[in-house]
């Protein structure tokens, strides 16, 4: 059996082409020194019409149905005839979170199990506000959202007004907890029942020994943005630090962990 495989590269209008086009040959032809039977090779090259790209992706981004009770809804989206589920408007803008990767499916999923009524949260890397915006849809009573992109404060503010949530019920703060003191120290002023880290798992596992002092005794993480091959080692630094692993789990290659302050 044939099998065909196209690879696309995009470039700058600055950047020389035809160079390109030539060094590529020249490697192309270099795989047969490798025993590789490339086949036919055709290389071509065209001028991309400049498109809205900031605005074309959203063509793209629909209605999407999480766990029992959220759909999460694109503002620009009209709410589907006969839903039955809470709407989470959401407009993600330039921040991470629009509800439809698998670390922030398994964390929104989680959070229905999770919050309590008038709980509070904090939500360490909230991007568009998805996962605290949510959790105050799904009956929390405070939430905090901190991320390092200042970009991320204003648009998760906006969210969070799409939905009805005010300033009264949801704070956004730009900062690095890892490096900033003061910011650590005022939020861990408040320990929560709740703490959510949708990140990446070098971040999850610099957070960890921050987290006894953020949590309450009793209180949950969630950790999500682990990929497969580093989920060992989160698990152990969350036990390592007086946190119990409750659950763990998996979609596509991603991993999420749910774990108790003892």
């Amino acid at each position: 059996q044939v099998e065909t495989v196209k690879i696309t590269a995009y470039y700058p209008e600055s950047a020389d082409i035809e160079a390109i086009t030539k060094q590529v040959n020249e490697r192309l032809a270099e795989l047969t020194d490798f025993g590789l039977e490339t086949g036919d090779i055709h290389l071509a090259t065209q001028e991309l019409v400049e498109e809205d790209w900031a605005e074309n992706w959203k063509q793209y981004y629909k209605p999407i149905p999480i766990g029992e009770n959220l759909l999460v809804l694109p503002k620009w989206e009209p709410e589907p005839e006969g839903n039955t589920r809470r709407v989470l408007k959401l407009d993600p803008g330039l921040a991470f979170g629009t509800g439809g990767h698998a670390t922030t499916r398994m964390c929104l999923e989680l959070l229905e199990e999770a919050v309590r009524p008038g709980c509070q949260v904090l939500d360490l890397g909230c991007g568009s506000g998805i996962l605290a915006i949510a959790a105050l849809c799904l009956g929390a009573g405070q939430a905090v959202g901190v991320d390092i992109d200042p970009k991320a404060v204003d648009v998760a503010y906006e969210n969070a007004a799409l939905n009805g949530i005010g300033k009264d019920r949801y704070t956004v703060r730009a900062g690095d907890i890892l490096t900033d003191r003061a910011l650590e120290a005022e939020l861990g002023g408040e320990r929560y029942p709740l703490v959510l880290a949708n990140i990446v798992a070098d971040v999850i596992l610099a957070l960890i020994p921050s987290l006894p002092r953020l949590l309450r005794p009793g209180g949950t993480v969630i950790c999500s943005g682990i990929l497969d091959n580093r989920l060992a080692g989160v698990r152990e630094a969350l036990q390592a630090h007086g946190l119990e692993v409750l659950e763990t789990e998996g979609r596509e290659e991603w991993r999420c962990v749910v774990a108790r302050r003892e």
